[in-house]
Parts: structure tokens; C-alpha cells; sequence
């Protein structure tokens, strides 16, 4: 692919703010150009940032989190809850369609990586870890029509007594992962290099991005308090709210929870005259189409077992995850 027509954009956030940096890469993303590819860099101070589809209550203890000055944020994309400090870098690539290059975006990451004395490989469906096996960073993805987007994080000095204190595992995630293998395979990378700081491991970044992209003319700088745009500021409005961090949770007349090997999957029913009025769907899995999908279908349904695999044989949604929550809803319905 010859980039020397394409756009080529570095953004840097000087804010270690969660909402205002998951709104600052929501606003590129949606006023991103066509031909164009963005390197963006940023960090959070003291947060635990979501996934698009998960309880916020069941992933983190909110209360102690916000007592101690910590943030709470939800994120764009599926997967996990996570811990961010300022011993931990994120990352954002957003390219057109037809720039999404997952092997290349990998390539500046490992090469950064690399050019800081350390090897590493890209390993499952989003992980990247050390030679050993250690993982030291996670990524997920997100696509639309004409542009995709795939971030992540490195962990370079992140106090994990911390994240142990903030983030809630769930028994069934506990035992399907076994408690000590997590810990075990869990690396920050100045274990391997003492030097690593953030500042260098942008540098390593911003190196990579040149020889694979070429170079950009100028860097953008972003700060929460600089004079930035109206959308910027309405989708700051967006992430910091309560209801878009936190979400209604209503009581439930029937809960079901299962775990898969994608992921968890948590379904809520509130039911009248036995018809279900409302499906609050929490899951961890990467793809959000999962919960989404159930969530927009159950509503208006009998609650009866053959009315509901009916209509969600009837949606024809052909996904391996919705088929596992159809096999399983046919046992405990």
C-alpha cells in the first residue's frame, strides 16, 4: 500500500481526564476524513473504564472508586472491565476501510515495543504478551461502514494492588480462568526494562508510526480546557453523565447468567401479564452485537421458551455466540 497520498495524523491528549479522552476519540473517529489514518496516545489517571455492554456494579466496587477520587468510564467497544493509572499508556488507531491494516497497526505497537528492549508477540483474539506468555496488553475493536478503530493499552508501571481493589471478578470468570494463572500471566514492562516511562514508550510509538505510515506534518495537541469544538464538548457531556456511565438499573422479575468461552452474558426480564416489557443485557464478550441483538429483540415476547427461540431464529442473526445463548435459554427456560 503506497501512503504517500494518505493523511496521516498524531494526536496527543494532555488530559488524563477518562471522559474527555473517550470523547476526544469518539469526536476524531466520527470527523475522521476519508484516506486518512490516526495515531492517537493518552492516559487516565486512577480509572476503571468498562465495556459498552457491562454492569457497572458487578464489574467495580463504584462506591469505594468514587470515595477515593477515581473515575468510573465506559467505553465504545465490548470486552472487560479495566484499571488505567498513570503507569499505563493507551493507544488508538482509526483508519478508512480501506487503510485498516490490523497486521500493520500490530507492527508499530510490537516495533515500539521492541525498540524499548523487549519482544513481543500478538497472541489470541486481542492480546498482546511477552515471549513468556505474560500479558502486558489487551485491545478491542470497533467498525462501522466506511472506518474501524482498534485501541488499547500498554501497562508499564500500573499498580495492580489497585486494580485489585477497584475491579469485582466474577466467581464463574474466576473459575473458568482460575485466579492464579491471571495474576501469573500479567506483566508491566518495567519489569523487563526499569527505564520504560511513558514519555519514552511515545517516542518508540511515534517511530514506528513514521516507518510504517511515513511521516505526519504536524502534532495535535488536545487539552480539556483548551477552546475546543461543540461536539467535543456535547460527547464529553455524553461520557461523563451518569446515565451513559451507569445506565437505568431497574429491579428484575427473572435473571439468567451464564459464562461462554467468549464471554459472560447477563439477562434481566421484567415481565407484565407474561409478556416481557423490558431486557437489560450485560455481557463481556468483544462483540457487543451479542447483548445489543437481545436486548432490542426480547421486548414485546410471551415469556415462553418456544416464543423465544422462535423469534430469535426469525432474527437470523448469524453469530456463534447468539447460537450458544439460544442453546443454553432452550435448558434453563
Amino acid at each position: 500500500m503506497d501512503y504517500r497520498n494518505v493523511k496521516k495524523r498524531l494526536v496527543f491528549s494532555t488530559s488524563n481526564n477518562p471522559w474527555f479522552n473517550l470523547a476526544l476519540e469518539e469526536y476524531l473517529f466520527n470527523t475522521m476524513e476519508d484516506d486518512t489514518v490516526i495515531m492517537y496516545l493518552w492516559q487516565n489517571e486512577n480509572t476503571v473504564v468498562i465495556g459498552k455492554t457491562q454492569n457497572a456494579w458487578k464489574e467495580c466496587r463504584t462506591a469505594l472508586l468514587e470515595e477515593e477520587g477515581g473515575y468510573l468510564a465506559r467505553r465504545s467497544t465490548g470486552g472487560g472491565a479495566v484499571y488505567h493509572d498513570l503507569g499505563n499508556m493507551c493507544y488508538t488507531f482509526m483508519a478508512s476501510s480501506n487503510l485498516y491494516d490490523l497486521e500493520r497497526q500490530l507492527k508499530v505497537i510490537l516495533g515500539a515495543v521492541r525498540d524499548q528492549g523487549i519482544e513481543a508477540q500478538f497472541t489470541g483474539r486481542n492480546d498482546i504478551t511477552l515471549m513468556d506468555g505474560r500479558k502486558f496488553s489487551g485491545n478491542a475493536f470497533k467498525f462501522i461502514k466506511d472506518k474501524g478503530l482498534m485501541h488499547g493499552t500498554l501497562l508499564l508501571n500500573t499498580d495492580s494492588s489497585v486494580m485489585a481493589r477497584y475491579l469485582q471478578v466474577s466467581k464463574a470468570k474466576m473459575q473458568a480462568k482460575g485466579v492464579e494463572s491471571v495474576r501469573s500471566r500479567v506483566a508491566n514492562l518495567i519489569e523487563l526494562n526499569p527505564d520504560i516511562t511513558p514519555e519514552k514508550i511515545s517516542e518508540s510509538l511515534k517511530k514506528e508510526f513514521s516507518k510504517e505510515y511515513g511521516s505526519w506534518e504536524t502534532e495535535e495537541i488536545y487539552g480539556m480546557y483548551d477552546d475546543i469544538p461543540e461536539e467535543l464538548k456535547k460527547l464529553y457531556e455524553k461520557y461523563s453523565s451518569w446515565e451513559f456511565r451507569y445506565g437505568e438499573t431497574p429491579s428484575f422479575d427473572m435473571a439468567f447468567e451464564n459464562r461462554f468461552t467468549w464471554g459472560g452474558i447477563d439477562i434481566n426480564l421484567s415481565v407484565e401479564k407474561g409478556v416481557i416489557t423490558k431486557a437489560y443485557v450485560y455481557s463481556d464478550a468483544m462483540d457487543t452485537a451479542v447483548a445489543e441483538t437481545l436486548a432490542d429483540l426480547l421486548p414485546g415476547i410471551p415469556l415462553d421458551r418456544d416464543e423465544i427461540l422462535d423469534k430469535l431464529n426469525e432474527a437470523g442473526i448469524n453469530l456463534t455466540e447468539l447460537k450458544d445463548v439460544k442453546n443454553w435459554l432452550a435448558e434453563v427456560l
